[in-house]
């Protein structure tokens, strides 16, 4: 048996990077004019990859023999003290963390007395959010972030935030947000998690509380202050939270000592023998981002002399600077000297850097349509020396600061619009194939981009737009495809912001047709048949539209595939109100269209609906030719079609007492849907009828287990009508066991359940039960 592999990584020491980068600055000096060498042409004078000899200047680890190459391709020889095994750096060995063990220790401290939410105070670019993520990275090596957006109006809904990071955890988020919240204490209390809320203040009033869009984020913060809990959570904000029902201890941040700017320096190579690097510490009070930004520029535009930076400075720095003043000084400065380094920087406040945080080079790319390729790299590189953005393994983001810099100047130039269509077409473009959460969060960020513009047509497009899903072998639309990764209640917020907006067509129809196939899974079973509808008559009016002497066209029979679908969505609605002879009507309408050759579904509920109303005959006859096509191997059906079609099927059989039959089409739907947990509701239905075959026969401690398999299931996912019906058969059990006591409980469940679904005629029919047994 081989040994373990030791890792050899290696990273340079604080000594080692500044004899490199001297030399290297050297090096650039007398063979490049003094430009600065681009990642490119550093891996020439090397011999190796650009991203390897980046990997050895930011002490990402590398081998000893890499960095040996670095040094002797600039004449230098590399020496012990150069470097150490990557696995002994600690936080205080990263060149770009300094002067920080005294706030660690605080951090310890207040954890230490059980505190369990801490917000770190302090104003933009002291170091809040790099505190944060060193502290959570050392504490417990990878944690939760919960990413508030950079402005107000892009704030996300708890509700989806919540959803998102339950699948990170792998837990499967509830149909209701409190179900949700519930699931997430009870992974904080079993597990030790850290947790980052990071840019707080767009969240806040005036008054330090949660503005009233967003005031269940107080929810969020009692789960997460709970003493029970086993979890850390760090906020970063400007402004105090003032919360009185939340505990939380503020930390108020200072900013970075003059040894620390000095620390800061030195790593990058730049003298601090100088008086200047004091002034220009005290100006600018110390903050760590000004401290970086400084630093950039002292580097790139000044041959890293601090005093020559001064010099041409010294006139703005008699008070005390903000960094939002640095800042816009490092943008009036790149307009003049370098315009299209500075029209990226303004391009790059378009994203949204929330949901999905970085971007790709290829997203940066994209916004330099008016600069030849060979040069884009170039452009980049000018930003990155600058520290104005952000960067880490090739992807690019900007700093809260910068960010609103670049947006505000953005919105009001002639890339705006221009700006924002690049990245909605790079987003679209790099997505097409959906396989994953992440992968449709990504598409996604298309329909962001084209709100900001108010081109609600496209933003639209984006929601309703097919992709291929390797996983279902299909192309859907994306709103599915979010909708099966349970991202319901964000999707639903999105698509209610534009459909106003948008004209009638097919895009308008498919979205009311997402919208009200997220509606029925969050148990709104009203407002589900209201979207339906809509997406019906949209598809009428559309389909009147067209020009039949043009032939049958792909745009027609989808709008055709769209009334069809309202119906079987109404329908299905009907039934979980228990209007029965509504849903008839209905399912009628739909088996008379000549088209349909393959009615399934239809055929199902009809033997469904003729077996609840005593016609047994009628009931046998579409039930078996709904049997007949459940088994016809050579018909393709969608899970839909399938799961739901023997669903009713089983209802149909155990109805007119043929139990065998039932027995059968209950496995077969629970073998299709356990491929996936978006129809893990129709498996618990499933569950829920073998419980009433069995019940026939008074085999009840097999009927308990079944329910309750299903009751857990219908539980977990939120699935509001199946889990009032879940309750029912269990009042029916337990009052055939003469427990009176549980079957009234249940019944009662299932009333209340029925009631939040404002359907009467399911409560009555539950009345109906309890009386049977008075």
């Amino acid at each position: 048996m081989s040994s373990p592999k030791r890792n050899r990584a290696r990273i340079l020491t604080a000594s080692g990077l500044k004899k490199l980068r001297e030399q290297i600055r050297s090096h650039e000096v007398e063979a490049n004019a003094g430009f600065k060498y681009t990642l490119e042409r550093l891996g020439e004078l090397t011999g190796l990859d650009p991203e390897t000899v980046k990997n050895v200047l930011d002490c990402k680890g590398s081998d000893k023999r890499t960095i040996a190459r670095c040094f002797e391709s600039f004449g230098l020889v590399l020496a012990e003290s150069d470097h150490i095994p990557a696995a002994q750096a600690t936080t205080t060995a990263d060149p770009n963390f300094v002067g920080r063990d005294e706030a660690i220790a605080d951090l310890d401290t207040l954890v230490s007395r059980n505190a369990k939410v801490i917000v770190i105070q302090a104003r933009g670019g002291v170091g809040k959010t790099t505190l944060a993520r060193k502290y959570l990275q050392q504490s417990f090596g990878s944690f939760l972030e919960f990413p508030i957006a950079k402005e107000t109006k892009d704030i996300a809904s708890i509700e989806g935030l919540l959803e998102e990071k339950l699948r990170q955890l792998g837990e499967e988020p509830g149909r209701e947000f409190l179900v949700s919240l519930d699931r997430l204490k009870r992974k904080l209390q079993a597990e030790r998690i850290g947790i980052l809320i990071d840019n707080l203040e767009p969240a806040l009033d005036s008054a330090g509380k949660f503005i009233e869009a967003h005031r269940r984020y107080v929810e969020l913060l009692r789960v997460l202050s709970d003493p029970t809990v086993q979890s850390i959570t760090l906020i970063t904000s400007r402004e105090r939270l003032r919360e009185a029902d939340v505990t939380v201890q503020h930390y108020s941040l200072r900013s970075l000592d003059v040894q620390a700017w000095s620390q800061f320096f030195q790593s990058r190579s730049i003298n601090t023998d100088t008086p200047a690097l004091a002034t220009l510490h005290d100006a600018y009070g110390g903050n760590a981002k000004a401290m970086d930004i400084i630093s950039g520029v002292v580097l790139e535009d000044f041959s890293g002399d601090v005093e020559a930076y001064w010099r041409a400075n010294q006139d703005d720095l008699f008070i005390e600077r903000d960094l939002e003043d640095l800042v816009a000084k490092q943008f009036d400065r790149l307009q003049r000297h370098e315009p299209d380094a500075y029209k990226l920087l303004c391009r790059m406040g378009c994203y949204r850097y929330q949901d999905v945080p970085s971007v790709p080079i290829e997203g940066l790319f994209c916004l330099l349509w008016d600069v030849p390729e060979h040069r884009r790299r170039r452009v980049i590189k000018s930003l990155q020396d600058r520290s104005l953005i952000d960067f880490e393994d090739g992807f690019f983001w900007l700093h809260p600061a910068v960010r609103e810099e670049s947006i505000t100047r953005l919105r009001v130039s002639e890339d705006w619009e221009v700006g924002n269509h690049k990245a909605a077409e790079f987003w679209t473009n790099s997505i097409a194939v959906v396989d994953t959460a992440k992968d449709a969060l990504r598409a996604f960020e298309a329909y962001f981009h084209y709100l900001d513009i108010c081109d609600y047509e496209k933003a639209g497009n984006v929601v309703a737009f097919g992709r291929y899903s390797n996983r279902s072998q299909k192309i859907q639309s994306l709103g599915s495809s979010l909708i099966k990764f349970g991202v319901w209640q964000a999707l639903i917020f999105e698509i209610k912001r534009i459909v106003s907006y948008i004209s009638p067509s097919y895009c308008l129809s498919n979205l009311y047709r997402i919208l009200s196939s997220a509606y029925l899974l969050t148990g709104n079973t009203k407002e589900a048949i209201q979207c339906s509808e809509k997406s019906g008559d949209i598809a009428k009016v559309c389909l009147s539209g067209l020009d039949t002497d043009t032939g049958r066209s792909e745009i027609d029979s989808k709008l055709r595939m769209l009334y069809k679908i309202s119906l079987m969505n109404i329908s299905l609605c009907k039934i979980l109100l228990w209007e029965l002879e509504e849903a008839e009507k209905i399912t009628k309408k739909l088996l008379e269209d000549k088209e349909n050759n393959r009615p399934l579904y239809e055929c199902s509920v009809l033997a469904f609906l003729h077996s609840c109303s005593g016609r047994e005959n009628e009931a046998i006859f579409f039930a078996d030719k709904a049997h007949f096509l459940l088994s016809d191997q050579t018909q393709e059906f969608d899970i839909w079609n399938l799961s739901y079609g023997a669903i009713f099927l089983g209802l149909a059989y155990k109805n007119v007492k043929n139990f065998k039959k039932a027995s059968e089409v209950y496995h077969q739907a629970i073998t299709l849907t356990e491929q996936t947990t978006y129809f893990s509701h129709v498996k618990a239905k499933a569950l829920a009828g073998l419980a009433e075959i069995h019940r026939e026969s008074q085999e009840f401690e097999i009927v308990l287990l079944y329910l309750s398999q299903a009751i857990r299931i219908l539980e977990f996912v939120g699935a509001k009508p199946e889990l009032a019906e879940a309750h029912y058969q269990f009042g029916l059990t337990y009052q055939a066991m003469q427990a009176n006591k549980e079957s009234d409980e249940n019944f009662q469940k299932a009333i209340r359940l029925f009631s939040e679904m404002e359907a009467p005629k399911q409560v009555e029919r539950v009345r109906k039960s309890m009386q049977s047994s008075q």
